[in-house]
């Protein structure tokens, strides 16, 4: 296993986190962890090398922080760095933030949080934790001793995530970064700029939901194998994150001991800056082949919006292009009903043709969004 340094504190973490929003379940629900498994899974992880354990409260139902726990018992909260999150949506008045905190310990059963990141940071967010009084709980949590080091987890406009950047002396912060969205929310600019800061960056998302990992064209499968290294599509694309100085970890969400086993093989072979010109240049062929799969030339302008009815045009428009992109129709659907709400989704269209007369792109807009309603729709 490979460390790198997180946080002020020059504590060393494996390049590899052990995400657990994704543990194995009965019966399909989320809320109901396979406890035994999971424990086992999560120890193997730890006994593997891998010591930066990610949580949060709403993971799971609120049952990933009691599962997490319960596994860091018998000797490995020790062995680990233990990271979760002020659940940021839920704070309504500064008392909140306390009474979370002490919430999440209790169900952690621990007297202390290495890493605490304020959760999924946006521009509502942010104002509202200002509001709350934010760096108040801060100074009384370090104080205290119920958290080591301070960071948030971002989902913004860059400009927003400069904001906060500058705004406070953050111990680390944690972004959603791959292959595919280096100009997606805070993306490349954003870890070069909290590198420029001295602030270390974790990452989320490296494998876009699993997208990037499963399914993969037959095209861009050749483009890998013809590297000659025996790497999956995963292990790229931890590879082109690993090659970054600005990133301290990559976040996993593992949940069998296989996947374990591969993620800690890689990691162990991670190094900065080692990847070559040839697989840069691969790298780069495999985004235009992504890219190239994109059914609906839609530039997010935005200028057909608002839509009179309340349709997410471009938001549609976007999950019917990654489903084809990724050829993952059936994760799609989950986006698109997750993410999409009742009131925007393209079955909503009533024809009105407003949109169509602002497209810049002179896109048949009322009978795509058709399309998606027939693609992704109920």
């Amino acid at each position: 296993m490979k460390y790198r340094k997180l946080g002020n504190n020059n504590d060393l973490i494996s390049v590899i986190g052990y995400g657990t929003m994704r543990f194995p379940v009965l019966n399909k629900d989320p809320s109901k962890i396979d406890e035994s498994t999971a424990i086992e899974q999560l120890r193997y992880g730890i006994d593997s090398g891998i010591n930066y354990i990610d949580t949060a409260y709403g993971y799971h139902m609120g049952n990933s922080e009691i599962v997490v726990g319960k596994a860091l018992k018998d000797g490995y909260r020790e062995k680990v760095f233990l990271a979760d999150k002020l659940p940021t949506w839920l704070i309504k008045e500064p008392s909140d933030m306390d009474k979370y905190l002490d919430e999440q310990l209790e169900k952690l059963d621990t007297d202390y949080i290495d890493f605490y990141l304020i959760h999924t940071l946006d521009r509502k967010k942010w104002d509202n934790c200002l509001n709350n009084g934010l760096f108040e709980f801060i100074d009384r949590a370090k104080k205290s001793g119920k958290i080591k080091q301070i960071g948030f987890s971002f989902h913004d406009e860059i400009s927003v995530f400069k904001e906060i950047i500058d705004k406070y002396s953050w111990d680390f912060c944690q972004i959603q970064l791959n292959l595919m969205d280096e100009d997606f929310q805070a993306g490349l600019e954003g870890l070069k700029y909290a590198g420029k800061n001295n602030i270390d960056v974790i990452i989320m998302e490296p494998l876009r939901g699993g997208t990037l990992a499963n399914n993969v064209p037959e095209n861009i499968d050749k483009i890998w194998k013809s590297l000659g290294k025996n790497r999956t599509a995963a292990a790229w694309a931890f590879h082109y994150l690993w090659d970054y100085k600005e990133v301290s970890t990559v976040l996993s969400g593992m949940n069998s001991l296989k996947q374990i086993d591969e993620n800690v093989a890689e990691a162990s072979d991670s190094e900065v800056n080692s990847l070559t010109k040839e697989e840069h240049e691969a790298m780069s062929a495999v985004k235009e082949i992504y890219k190239s799969r994109k059914l609906i030339d839609c530039t997010k302008c935005n200028y057909c919006m608002p839509c009179p009815n309340g349709v997410d045009i471009p938001g549609c428009f976007e999950v019917y292009n990654d489903a084809n992109i990724y050829n993952n129709l059936e994760y799609y659907k989950d986006q698109y009903d997750g993410f999409i709400s009742e009131e925007e989704k393209a079955s909503n269209c009533i024809e009105c043709g407003l949109c169509e007369e602002a497209c810049p792109q002179h896109l048949p807009i009322m009978e795509l969004l058709k399309k998606v309603d027939s693609k992704l729709g109920e």
